[in-house]
């Protein structure tokens, strides 16, 4: 009976931990989610404030984060098809286009501001940052958004001549 009762403690224990772990997992890819979804209301938050700087270094933030995931993703790319790779691409995925999102947001912000070279700069940067096919939505937006920045601002005749 001795034997029975410790087998059945063992096992129980055996579950719990192995429930714990599971959820530790999916405690960390949810903790992250979350935290692109914090550093993404932050760039908005401080957008609105007209806090330019910070607005920037949180975008920074998810391009770090997107960057960081594709390393691992690329490491794990000898199990590609597992379910954790698969999370990890779909989350890489999410922090890369929320990082671009908000690169073409601050680029409109700067063209309602009539901070042109600003608005010019930060699409220049998307269109030579964002370079996966995967991006050529976020490419085509901002080249769109600079040819029409040139209507309202063109280049000065000194700048274009040498």
């Amino acid at each position: 009976m001795r034997r029975h009762n410790a087998m059945l403690w063992c096992y129980g224990v055996t579950l719990g931990t192995s429930l714990f772990v599971g959820a530790c997992a999916h405690d960390t890819y949810q903790q992250r989610a979350d935290l692109i979804k914090e550093h993404t209301e932050a760039f908005y938050t401080y957008l609105k404030a007209n806090r330019v700087e910070s607005a920037i270094r949180e975008n920074e933030q998810i391009e770090a984060m997107a960057s960081e995931m594709g390393r691992t993703v690329r490491k794990r790319a000898s199990l590609q098809g597992t379910a954790p790779v698969e999370r990890e691409f779909a989350l890489m995925k999410t922090a890369h286009e929320a990082a671009a999102t908000n690169w073409l947001a601050l680029g409109q912000y700067f063209a309602i501001k009539k901070q042109y070279p600003q608005a010019k700069a930060t699409y220049q940067r998307i269109l030579n940052t964002y370079d996966d096919p995967t991006d050529q939505a976020y490419r085509e937006q901002a080249a769109r958004a600079l040819e029409d920045l040139n209507i309202l601002h063109p280049p000065s005749a000194s700048a274009t001549t040498p």
